[in-house]
This record gives structure tokens, C-alpha cells and sequence, in this order.
């Protein structure tokens, strides 16, 4: 059974308190959810074990830098989004645009406010036309053709514009600088 996101942040607080049986209760019920994090995206991968060891590896030794003001989780997926990037990197692995959308997007990430924050800061990376086209289409919900009409600039335009830009967020993603 996944344990829902206060249990586990209270869990996450009484182990920085020093609290050593909350803590392992921690980490025993991050294994199912960090298993079923990397199933989702690697399918039954033969390092998956080892990725979801690494991760708790990672949260034991980052766990200082855990802000108690913020959800668990979102601190949690964010450890394990890093954890799978290393992965891909170490593999020379690449994946498809379509599952660009999977790195950024994490399970159970409540707080809207940091996934913004992860969304502006790679958009700002970009060039302005690129990050503005990505907005507008990918985040906002319009159509290409309603964006070409409104920045006047033609739907092929707009088109290779969120591909390029796309294309540029993976590859930081990924840690392939272009």
C-alpha cells in the first residue's frame, strides 16, 4: 500500500529529527513507489533494482537539503527524475520527444509552485521566440494555428520553433548541451 503524502513527510521530518525508526519506515515505503516510478518509464528494465537503490542511496545522503516547508514528494521526484537522467546518460540512452513529457512530469507532484519554477527556469534557457511558442502551445493548450494567427508568423514557423525548442529541452534534459 502507498502511503500518502503527509505519512511520508512526517516520516521524512521525524528522521531529520533523528527518529530512526520513522526513518526506515521511509525508506521501506519509498520501494514500492520508487519501483513503480521507474517501471512506468523503463519498463521492466534489468537495472531497475539497482536505479531504485541508487535513489535511496541519493535521498539518505541529500536528505539534508529537504525543506520541511515543501511537499516530500516533490523533493522525492525530483531526486528520482536525476537518479533516471544519470541513467540515460550512463547508457548513452536517448528517448523520444514524447517521452520528454514523462521526465517532466513526476507522479504525485502536488506542488504547483515548484513545477513552475522547474518550467520557467528550462524555458529561460531558450531563445525568447522558442520558449514564448513552447508556452503558448504546450503549456497554455492552443493550436498552432492559433498562435501563428496571433504572432503573426506562419504555422511552419511555429511548428519548427516548438521542435527546435523541444528538441534543445531534451537535450539539457539529458545533459547532450547543443
Amino acid at each position: 500500500m502507498q502511503q500518502s503524502e503527509d505519512q511520508l513527510k512526517m516520516w521524512m521530518v521525524e528522521g531529520l529529527d533523528g527518529d530512526a525508526a520513522a526513518y526506515t519506515a521511509l525508506l521501506r515505503a519509498l520501494v514500492p513507489v520508487l519501483r513503480g516510478f521507474y517501471r512506468r518509464r523503463l519498463g521492466d528494465a534489468q537495472d531497475l533494482e539497482d536505479l531504485v537503490q541508487d535513489t535511496l542511496i541519493a535521498i539518505h545522503t541529500r536528505r539534508m537539503s529537504y525543506d520541511r516547508e515543501r511537499p516530500f514528494t516533490a523533493w522525492l521526484f525530483a531526486v528520482a527524475r536525476y537518479k533516471l537522467i544519470d541513467r540515460f546518460r550512463r547508457m548513452r540512452q536517448t528517448m523520444s520527444m514524447e517521452g520528454l513529457e514523462d521526465i517532466l512530469a513526476t507522479d504525485c507532484f502536488d506542488d504547483a509552485t515548484n513545477a513552475q519554477l522547474d518550467v520557467d527556469r528550462l524555458l529561460s534557457e531558450l531563445p525568447e521566440k522558442q520558449s514564448s511558442l513552447i508556452r503558448k502551445t504546450r503549456i497554455e493548450g492552443h493550436s498552432i494555428a492559433e498562435v501563428a494567427s496571433d504572432t503573426e508568423l506562419g504555422e511552419s514557423d511555429v511548428k519548427v520553433s516548438v521542435h527546435r525548442g523541444l528538441k534543445a529541452l531534451a537535450a539539457r534534459i539529458l545533459g547532450e548541451r547543443r
